[in-house]
């Protein structure tokens, strides 16, 4: 309810004090990962266009940058200033300690113990299980025509950095994919970093090689050279955080998606208007941001075929036990009911766009 309230205080035009200042310190993944950072980068923007505040972006070129660049910000008497990413936290705690009457956000770490800090925490185990479920039910059926698909029954996964939001997407992709496919060989590998495509590329062409034709890129900017590794060899890759279809028509099945620009705005919107988002009590905005994992999305030129068979996701889904199984070192908190219902939405906007 303060969410919408907050929205529509904005929408309605309530006036605002000071333009806020807002920085924004990317991770090492820079701003064309076409994903994480840029997300955050466009909630940034629509903040600047639709609330009038300043922001400003810099972006980390090792993590040695991370302490120096938040710092710069909050010594220049920046309002909020916004790390992305789980790898800044260290620096987050140091430097919010430092400067205390500055106020920050991290994306995809949970920091509860600073007044002037909040959290931004994505339920990515969800659209996680809805892309492995698709990729499982896709290599199954082999009545499904596409091209560059073997049906060898067996898929993978490309992580960057072994962390908990890396692996709690990958912890749900198995779910998912044992849930449609019970006998599906998973092939997982890391390549330690972010920012390299071509590392990404060498680790999706060595599963290939193993017979995986539909590999998901939860590996930042180091998955685009995975994705193009798909599009050269003429196979599948599924996208991370936004809709990445556009990097290789026809080559990327799907994408997990969520909503780091979303996350990014509210919280600017929350501070513009005063509402209590950073360090906030109980009964106030959580001081946890509880934002939602997302949900999975179709390449134009391939959702008819996908949505033809996509309704046979729900029962699968519906009667799938979320055992203990995929990666042991993640904690598994999934919420059936949560996963069946974003997942009939996808499957609403699947059909639709099959039909269409």
């Amino acid at each position: 309810m303060k969410r919408v309230l907050l929205l529509a205080a904005v929408l309605s035009g309530a006036a605002l004090a000071a333009p806020l200042k807002v920085g924004l310190v990317t991770d090492i993944g820079g701003l064309n990962d076409h994903g994480f950072n840029q997300l955050a980068y466009q909630g940034l923007l629509r903040a600047e266009k639709t609330l009038g505040i300043t922001g400003s972006v810099v972006q980390s070129q090792a993590q040695s940058d991370y302490v120096p660049n938040l710092s710069n910000f909050a010594r220049n008497g920046y309002n909020l200033v916004i790390a992305v990413g789980y790898l800044m936290q260290d620096a987050v705690e140091r430097v919010s300690k430092e400067f205390p009457n500055t106020k920050f956000l991290i994306i995809d770490s949970a920091i509860t113990n600073r007044k002037n800090v909040t959290s931004a925490i994505f339920s990515t185990q969800e659209c996680g299980y809805l892309v492995g479920a698709l990729a499982g039910l896709v290599e199954k059926d082999k009545a499904l025509k596409l091209p560059g698909l073997a049906h060898n029954n067996i898929i993978g996964v490309v992580g960057g950095i072994s962390i908990p939001p890396v692996n709690t997407y990958i912890a749900g992709y198995y779910q998912g994919a044992m849930a449609t496919d019970p006998n599906i060989k998973i092939l997982r590998g890391y390549t330690g970093n972010f920012n390299d495509p071509a590392a990404g590329k060498q680790l999706t062409l060595a599963q290939h090689s193993q017979g995986a034709d539909i590999v998901f890129m939860d590996a930042g900017g180091t998955g685009l050279g995975g994705i193009q590794a798909a599009k050269q060899g003429n196979f599948y890759a599924i996208g991370v955080d936004t809709d990445q279809a556009y990097l290789a028509p026809h080559h990327v099945l799907t994408s997990a998606v969520k909503g780091v620009n979303t996350s990014v705005y509210d919280t600017i919107a929350a501070l513009a208007c005063g509402v209590p988002v950073i360090g906030s009590s109980a009964g106030e905005i959580p001081h946890l941001i509880a934002a939602t994992g997302g949900g999975l999305t179709f390449p134009e030129g391939d959702a008819s075929a996908l949505a033809a068979r996509a309704e046979e996701l729900r029962a699968p889904l519906e009667r799938a036990a979320l055992s203990s199984a995929g990666l042991a070192s993640v904690r598994r908190d999934y919420s059936q009911e949560v996963v069946a219902s974003r997942l009939a939405l996808a499957l609403e906007e699947a059909i639709r766009r099959g039909s269409a």
